[in-house]
């Protein structure tokens, strides 16, 4: 937090230059303070996605296929879960979700707007959108920073009503939590030094240190693919943080020689810093989705008829979002990102 309010704090500095700088001067200034680096903490999160055979998806191929599909269809009537948040009264008549505050574009605070530095993003396009749709009002959320190695436990011990936090869709997470149909299609990817002879998921990572986020996709497939033998033995997989962005800054300070995340984050620290560069393709398909609780089945529901309705309006949805916050980072061709068409093959 102290960190955080560092970095909000600074003022008259301009565009992506400063959100790096930014960042750097975070964490020169939190290694004043005890450092956690974690070593090989446990990653339950697997890749997703058609045509995908990572992680523990091959692994659980028997019991969950095409997870992005697990979900249930569409409806907009007021469930108990749904009536519950309406009837909070006074100040905590608010939906709760976690989300990120550091995603450059997706959940974030513009340092050059200072004290008046409101999280904003892709991300918190959405949340406000269904905050609109449950409650009348798209201010009507309580914002919780969610740090990527907390979000599960985060919905299963009632903290927040939903994590809407670049969060990929898998076999594992199912078990824990419940999706919506997905939002946001990407895939993992390498982030490294523009000058590293690294040149994408390929032998040239023999060696090197990648950084990943704990209980992250990345962290997890990158195990089971050094497993199977897709990945150098020799990589090291032992710098895991709790935030993904932490990364980019070990990579900054040359703590570690890559970052594998997904590739939309990806693009983003690539824009906060030019001497980093994304290596190669991404190697994977998975895609995004609203996280709720596993007996949430109305707000399930209520949320994939949001999002329905989000990625049909031409004016004020989807696409909308995706150029004000994403094309600057990610191109302006929005329909490589796009989800498919939804499939909802959960009936309970």
């Amino acid at each position: 937090m102290r960190a955080q309010r560092f970095r909000t704090g600074l003022r008259g500095w301009g565009g992506v230059g400063a959100m790096a700088f930014a960042c750097t001067l975070a964490v020169l200034f939190a290694l004043l303070l005890p450092m956690v680096r974690s070593h090989g903490e446990g990653g339950g999160a697997d890749s997703g996605g058609h045509g995908v055979a990572r992680g523990s998806q091959a692994r659980a191929a028997q019991e969950c296929t095409a997870p992005e599909n697990q979900t249930l269809s569409p409806d907009a009537a007021d469930g108990p879960t749904i009536r519950e948040i309406q009837n909070r009264e006074g100040e905590k008549r608010k939906l709760i979700v976690g989300v990120d505050q550091n995603s450059y574009r997706w959940g974030y605070r513009d340092p050059n707007k200072a004290g008046d530095a409101k999280l904003e993003g892709f991300d918190i396009d959405l949340v406000r959108r269904i905050a609109e749709d449950i409650l009348g009002n798209k201010n009507a959320v309580q914002f919780k920073a969610i740090p990527t190695n907390q979000r599960e436990d985060a919905v299963k011990e009632n903290r927040v009503d939903m994590v809407v936090r670049t969060m990929t869709i898998t076999c594992d997470r199912l078990d824990k939590v419940a999706f919506s149909a997905p939002y946001f299609r990407t895939g993992q990817q390498v982030l490294a030094p523009a000058s590293s002879s690294i040149t994408g998921y390929n032998d040239t990572l023999a060696g090197k240190r990648i950084c990943t986020a704990a209980s992250s996709t990345a962290l997890s497939t990158l195990r089971q693919d050094q497993k199977d033998g897709r990945l150098a033995a020799d990589a090291d997989l032992s710098t895991t943080v709790p935030n993904q962005l932490d990364c980019l800054v070990r990579l900054q300070l040359g703590e570690v020689d890559a970052v594998v995340t997904d590739g939309a984050l990806a693009a983003s620290q690539a824009a906060q810093d030019p001497t980093v560069k994304l290596k190669g393709e991404d190697f994977t398909t998975e895609y995004y989705g609203v996280a709720m609780k596993k007996d949430a089945d109305d707000l399930v529901r209520r949320v994939n008829q949001i999002l329905v309705e989000w990625r049909a309006d031409e004016t004020d949805g989807w696409q909308r979002s995706y150029q004000e916050w994403l094309s600057p980072t990610m191109g302006s061709d929005w329909t490589k990102f796009a989800p498919p068409k939804p499939q909802y093959l959960r009936e309970s």
